[in-house]
């Protein structure tokens, strides 16, 4: 299915609701405005296969760009909208893009941007930009002749290095109305469809919001989206509009429980029969009490970008099975050592997946090379183990492994121990220089209140720790700060961190 074909069987049913606001595209709508900005992707000199960038907060116009880039078989790449400048330009440059469309809440940073062969469109004005609005209603809103599917290229969040676009080829069926497995797997594991209402609070340059949301209209679905998430904004909306399918990732959760008993029963969320989380590893404790206040409808999944495999899990093979991410639901499961030797029931190692979809990261050979064994299995570099039931469990990434004293240790652990704490609003654990073990465990606390950050506070966080962790998993160092450099989807910019502490020996945030 397709918006095209919603737009002509249900035309003023609704494809889009702007949480905020309310403000609502019909699919009818939707067709004409993606039509338009296929049409101008081809009045610009864009053919099939070329990429167009866009440099977006979460605005309706979102999705005029990508379904027109969809149905013109271009590659579409979202950039964060908090990059840099040279963040942004190097995305630019590595994408290949021929376009760029920013928003004017990203105007500051675009204004900077030396966009060398790219042209600059803007939403809402950027200095010296061609205003995107005026150039999309010049055009027709009937289909490019030459339509054809295309395709995302989305980049890694880049919280351990350069980030990485994540390239796959074009549908091999060039019909923009053809299924993909994401299609499928929405209508078979979670029952989405025409009469879907699907909350996305996350931002839409990020794979999930993205291509779930996406989905939902594919199979014609209405889309409620949320300009900018807050707890209180999103459990208002769930009622608001009836939603009854969301997605999520575990920050979400943890910031809804922090709210005080009457603000989380202010709401009716009867409606609410799917809510899907993923992106990053959800404690226990946290998801246990999402499963107490929302019910048995969480469901989780675990995949990347890359698209190469998938595993999911519902709340009742969760509660039997607490930790999982799940059985593989696409492409086939394996764990193997550092030799690339397959490992048995609940040994640690690294997951791969045999069979799902194949990809390669955009001009880095030897970074795809490195995620393929010799088998031909691929690998996000993500520890985990499998148990005799299937249930695949994750330790952390490999490339945030401590090594302290010769001994390994995976933060995730000690950070699910710490956010639990109740005057803590946020934390990271990375491994700082140590002259005599080589690493030391540093735990780096954002506090609810910051007035409340302290040697009293570090004391308490470090016996809370102490009661469930051996002591080499318990931090030698307790470090607070006002913000950690979280990405907008979960994902921690540990590299960042990391660079702190490296690169000036036992620094202190403050």
């Amino acid at each position: 299915m397709h918006p095209s074909i919603h737009g002509a069987a249900t035309p003023d049913k609704a494809a889009l609701i702007v949480a905020e606001t309310g403000e609502t595209i019909s699919f009818a709508e939707l067709d004409r405005r993606s039509n338009r900005a296929a049409q101008l992707f081809r009045a610009r000199g864009l053919a099939i296969g070329d990429t167009v960038a866009l440099f977006l907060d979460n605005i309706p116009e979102f999705y005029d760009i990508t379904w027109g880039a969809q149905r013109s078989g271009l590659f579409y790449v979202c950039i964060p909208s908090k990059l840099t400048a040279p963040e942004v330009e190097y995305i630019l440059r590595d994408s290949g893009a021929k376009l760029l469309i920013a928003s004017a809440a990203q105007a500051d940073v675009a204004e900077k941007l030396d966009l060398a062969g790219c042209t600059g469109l803007a939403i809402g004005g950027v200095a010296g930009w061609e205003d995107w609005a005026a150039a999309v209603a010049a055009m027709p809103d009937t289909p490019v002749a030459d339509q054809r599917a295309g395709a995302d290229m989305l980049y890694s969040s880049g919280t351990t290095g350069r980030p990485k676009g994540v390239r796959v080829a074009l549908p091999e069926d060039p019909g923009i109305a053809t299924p993909n497995v994401l299609a499928t797997l929405a209508q078979v594991l979670y029952g989405l469809g025409p009469d879907t209402i699907y909350l996305s609070p996350a931002p839409l340059y990020h794979a999930a919001p993205l291509r779930w949301s996406m989905t939902a209209m594919r199979l014609g679905g209405t889309v409620v989206m949320m300009r900018h998430f807050t707890p209180e904004t999103a459990l208002a909306a769930i009622e608001r509009y009836g939603v009854t399918a969301s997605q999520w990732v575990p920050t979400h959760f943890v910031r809804m429980l922090k709210l005080d008993e009457a603000a989380r029963r202010a709401h009716d969320l009867s409606t609410l029969k799917v809510a899907i989380h993923a992106a990053a590893p959800c404690p226990v404790p946290v998801k246990q009490a999402m499963i107490d206040w929302w019910g048995p409808v969480l469901f989780e999944y675990y995949a990347g970008s890359e698209g190469n495999g998938l595993t999911t899990i519902n709340s009742a093979e969760w509660l039997a099975h607490p930790g999982s991410v799940g059985k593989a639901a696409y492409g086939a499961l394996h764990i193997c050592n550092e030799a690339g030797e397959e490992l048995g029931p609940d040994e640690e190692g690294l997951i791969y997946f045999e069979g799902g979809g194949v990809f390669e990261y955009h001009n880095d050979p030897a970074k795809t090379a490195e995620a393929r064994n010799a088998l031909g299995w691929t690998t996000l570099g993500d520890i985990g183990r499998i148990d005799a039931d299937g249930f695949l469990y994750l330790t952390d990434r490999k490339s945030f492994m401590i090594i302290s004293g010769g001994v390994n240790i995976y933060p995730q652990e000690i950070e699910n121990r710490l956010i639990t704490h109740p005057r803590v609003a946020d934390v990271a654990v990375i491994g700082g220089p140590d002259a005599e073990m080589g690493e030391r465990v540093i735990a780096v606390v954002q506090p609810l209140d910051m007035a409340e950050a302290g040697p009293d506070l570090a004391a308490e966080l470090t016996a809370w720790c102490r009661a469930e962790l051996s002591g080499v998993k318990t931090p030698r160092q307790i470090d607070f700060t006002a913000e950690l450099p979280r990405h907008a989807t979960g994902k921690l910019y540990k590299r960042l961190l990391r660079d702190r502490y490296w690169g000036e020996s036992g620094s202190r945030i403050v």
